[in-house]
């Protein structure tokens, strides 16, 4: 029989009995307990309380290790949520495309737009001047105003596809346009031939139905141009900084981790120490228990064919 292993703090000053540390002892003591009407869960009792004063402290420290692990795998699981909320984050802006827009276009457009309004301007001013030699400007400003912006719903029936064109609706669409047109054809007549006039009118009209409506789109177009032009730009700026915070969060967490990690991986190389010498000192208490069981066994099954006499002689040598 093997004496204890040494090296493992003991949490009680108690001597070792000696016939924990002796095999030949342990078996006298077994043989006795066998011979004797004692049981034997008194010495193995004796043997298991014994070892669990041996592996108390080992116990403690094994607990606190394992809280000490759970912790820290707590606090890495909660920085690796972090991070991926994080690279979703990320991932997510970095994905964001630019919206479409023809902001260019559209302001050369309305550029264009302006110049035909002024342009059918100087026009329906030119037809007026013969009949209104006076307030001239302001009579052809007014019929221009109303040939030009005379539009009562939201969108033109012209850009609405969606909408089935009803007699109401075309009513008000077309009829300033066309009553200003036919009043400046009606004036144009006066100084002019019925050609000219004609197709002075038939011009102004178009300009009219066509030019108004596109200026007034233009100007709702010029606006959601506007607008994606500046979500673009915050876009563009949010990828520049908000990249550079989240690359910056992103490795102070992973800092954080492997820190972590690293207390935990010294913390398990103490786990595992304590917890082989406590592997250790239960297979000796198990192996002292079974020696014990095993010679009590054999005593008692030949306890009862003994005499008294033989039991006595038995009992002296295992005093010896």
């Amino acid at each position: 029989m093997t004496p204890l292993e040494p090296g493992i703090p003991l949490t009680t000053p108690e001597p070792t009995p000696a016939w924990l540390v002796d095999e030949r002892l342990l078996r006298d003591e077994g043989v006795l307990f066998g011979l004797s009407d004692a049981r034997a869960e008194e010495k193995t009792a004796v043997i298991r309380t014994f070892f669990a004063n041996q592996t108390a402290g080992l116990e403690r420290q094994i607990e606190h290790h394992n809280e000490k692990i759970g912790e820290l795998n707590l606090f890495i699981g909660q920085r690796e949520n972090e991070l991926g909320e994080l690279e979703h984050r990320r991932s997510t802006l970095l994905a964001r495309q630019p919206a479409d827009h023809q902001l260019p276009r559209t302001i050369v457009g309305l550029l264009l737009a302006l110049s035909m309004g002024i342009s059918n301007y100087f026009l329906i001013e030119t037809a007026l001047r013969p009949a209104y030699p006076t307030n001239t400007a302001l009579i052809a400003l007014g019929v221009f105003l109303a040939g030009m912006f005379g539009l009562f719903s939201q969108t033109s029936l012209f850009h609405d596809s969606a909408t089935r064109p009803s007699g109401r609706r075309l009513l008000e669409e077309v009829a300033l346009p066309v009553v200003a047109a036919g009043f400046v054809w009606v004036m144009a007549l006066q100084s002019q031939s019925v050609g000219m006039a004609s197709a002075l009118g038939l011009f102004v009209l178009g300009l009219f139905l066509f030019g108004g409506k596109l200026l007034l789109g233009l100007l709702t177009v010029l606006r959601n141009d506007l607008r994606a032009n500046a979500n673009n730009k915050q876009l563009i700026q949010d990828q520049r900084t908000l990249i550079v915070q989240y690359d910056s969060e992103a490795a102070e967490l992973r800092r954080d981790i492997d820190a972590f990690r690293t207390q935990k991986w010294q913390i398990l190389p103490e786990l595992s120490r304590a917890e082989a010498d406590r592997d250790r000192l239960n297979t000796q208490r198990d192996m002292l228990v079974r020696l014990f069981e095993s010679e009590f066994n054999l005593a008692r099954s030949i306890r009862d064919r003994l005499s008294d006499e033989q039991r006595n002689l038995i009992s002296r040598r295992a005093k010896e």
